[in-house]
């Protein structure tokens, strides 16, 4: 299996970057907090109150991390005239009321929300990447980021891809590492959502996998030899993300529509899409709703043992990732260190 999760660390400590994590009262993350920076992978914000931290690290001040509490940071008076300000004239839709009628309103709200906090600090500058849901759901997680971080430019659609990395030798994956999206994020995403997706999965490949993307939008159907109007027209849709992809990224390698066995298998790339330049040898793989991702890359993972790091969060204007629930403290290390590939 490629160690493509050295390279990442090794990539990520030449970057010096800042990341905050705003889950200090969990224990994982604590734990994961100083393996980062005892690694040199970044400098490490951990949220939280001091001594509840050091209770959590076995009793032990944390060596090489900053520990913010927002309740005594001289800071959190900025960072809430900065989500005042950006959610002014929102209207919270159960009480028809605003968000926030005052800063102290802002105010109170990020003392009792320590990711929109993190997503201040980022917004702010402070920090160049933030990481949380070890203890939150992913809406709480991503909330704050498109409320307060936005997407990038020319980026409508936030998403989410796994890299995954084969177990040895793959004659159809050369390299042996993948990416796969969107697998968590986006339900029935339009055709128009999937082209942000392919061009941002095209960029996870590139900057934080080490590939050259060759991307494949699948489908059961590969250039028109199947339809399914009656039911769900997701071939047409298809088609149609590969034109617009196509349109806002001329000089991505990307093609399709392809069944998967044409998008990388180049015997029968021959005979269904001849011509391609990338049937046949694709290693991002754009599936065209949640069902069919989250499918594919657990079966990928269980049946054919690749490892499947990530999701990795795409199109936030500053980068923003999700831990899952039940993740482990290698899982904390491994996301801090590709959050920092992404910062700018």
């Amino acid at each position: 299996m490629k160690d493509i999760l050295s390279e990442i660390k090794q990539k990520a400590k030449l970057l010096n970057k800042t990341i905050v994590l705003p889950e200090g009262e969990d224990k994982r993350v604590v734990k994961a907090a100083q393996i980062a920076a005892d690694e040199d992978l970044a400098k490490i914000v951990l949220l939280g109150d001091e001594q509840k931290v050091k209770e959590l690290n076995d009793g032990k001040d944390l060596k090489g991390v900053v520990v913010v509490n927002p309740a005594t940071n001289v800071k959190t008076g900025e960072y809430a005239k900065i989500l005042f300000d950006c959610r002014q004239g929102k209207i919270n839709k159960k009480t028809g009321q605003p968000e926030y009628a005052t800063v102290e309103d802002a105010q109170k709200y990020i003392l009792k929300d320590y990711t929109m906090y993190g997503a201040l600090m980022l917004k702010a500058g402070d920090v160049d990447g933030l990481v949380s849901g070890a203890c939150h759901s992913t809406a709480n997680t991503l909330r704050p980021g498109l409320q307060v971080i936005k997407t990038a430019p020319g980026v409508k659609t936030v998403s989410s891809s796994f890299i995954m990395i084969a177990p040895d030798e793959n004659e159809y994956l050369k390299g042996g590492v993948a990416v796969f999206a969107d697998c968590a994020i986006n339900i029935e995403p339009s055709a128009e959502e999937l082209a942000d997706i392919a061009i941002s999965s095209a960029e996870t490949a590139k900057n934080i996998a080490g590939v050259e993307p060759k991307v494949a939008m699948l489908s059961f159907s590969t250039k028109g030899s199947g339809n399914d109007d009656k039911y769900f027209k997701s071939v047409p849709k298809m088609q149609e993300a590969t034109r617009i992809a196509k349109e806002l990224a001329p000089d991505l390698k990307l093609d399709g529509e392809f069944q998967f066995d044409a998008a990388v298998a180049p015997e029968v790339a021959s005979l269904k899409a001849p011509g391609s330049d990338v049937a046949g040898s694709a290693n991002v793989f754009v599936f065209p709703n949640i069902n069919a991702g989250n499918i594919g890359y657990k079966i990928a993972q269980r049946f054919g043992k690749f490892m499947a790091l990530g999701p990795v969060c795409q199109g936030f204007r500053s980068p923003i990732n999700d831990l899952s629930r039940g993740c482990n403290v290698d899982d904390v290390v491994a996301v801090i260190a590709i959050t920092a590939l992404q910062a700018k």
